[in-house]
């Protein structure tokens, strides 16, 4: 999900399908006058996901080219990855995973049966080896066996909020559990100025995790802006490609910047990890 957002369906295109998805949020499928080929996703109004129809290597929104960075350095080139998607949307990393490592099994797990119908209906055929279910993400995780994938990607949304339920301590076990050794958890958090809780987040991950990144935008570190942070986590210590990633997302059209080690330690002050207990109790 891109908090930053993208304007609304009449500003953004012509709308080509519309439907209701759950929690009162009107599904909408609209064209991109920028891009003609571009598909974007809104859900009451705020942009979830953005495809473009003939090129599933294009990728607009800044949050998901670093995504999509951090899985072009998890593994050589063309190597396929075994990849759990929490959160399908329109299917956008899905379809770049399938287009940059043909053969690589993936499964999306989505919440919303409008938008899966939507996305069946109106866009490109799921690629090669993809299959998309719905469940509830920690449900999903929690009947997962172990060391199942290689990656496990989560943009899990309820409006601008990421649920509970998928943001403490024990749903981090349970994603560290169905990690491969040498495998990697990617976040999208939303957030805006003081960034606590991406602050909460990051100890979240280090709490279960061997190794944790951060990947945002120069100006929202600098707490100038509000919109998407990627966390990274290795199931290996020292396994994360750091100084690579760092290259990468400095020369975007959208600089972004790389906390790990002491920046990172700097950057989450006294930040406690989030538990199931205090996020529900």
């Amino acid at each position: 999900m891109d908090p930053a957002g993208a304007p609304p369906a009449d500003a953004a295109g012509r709308t080509v399908a519309a439907g209701e998805g759950g929690h009162d949020d009107r599904l909408e499928l609209v064209v991109d006058p920028a891009r003609r080929t571009g598909r974007l996703l809104l859900a009451g109004g705020v942009a979830q996901s953005y495809v473009d129809i003939t090129d599933p290597r294009h990728l607009h929104f800044e949050y998901v080219r670093r995504m999509a960075t951090l899985i072009d350095l998890a593994a050589p080139t063309g190597r396929p990855l075994d990849v759990l998607h929490l959160g399908g949307g329109a299917l956008t990393l899905p379809r770049y995973v399938a287009a940059t490592r043909p053969g690589s099994a993936q499964r999306v797990v989505e919440r919303d049966p409008a938008v899966a119908a939507l996305v069946d209906r109106e866009l490109p055929a799921l690629p090669p080896r993809v299959r998309v279910e719905i469940a509830d993400a920690r449900e999903a995780v929690v009947r997962t066996p172990d060391g199942a994938y290689d990656l496990v990607l989560a943009d899990i949304y309820r409006g601008a909020r990421m649920p509970a339920h998928v943001a403490g301590v024990e749903f981090v076990a349970e994603v560290a559990r169905v990690l491969r050794p040498g495998g990697g958890y990617l976040v999208n958090v939303t957030d805006l100025p003081p960034l606590v809780f991406t602050r909460v987040q990051v100890a979240t991950l280090r709490a279960v995790l061997a190794d944790v990144c951060l990947v945002a935008d120069r100006r929202m570190l600098r707490g100038r802006r509000y919109g998407n942070v990627v966390l990274a986590g290795g199931s290996t210590p020292g396994r994360l490609p750091v100084r690579r990633l760092a290259a990468r997302v400095a020369a975007d059209r959208v600089p972004g910047a790389v906390l790990h080690g002491a920046t990172l330690d700097g950057f989450v002050g006294g930040a406690r990890p989030a538990r199931d207990a205090d996020l529900t109790g």
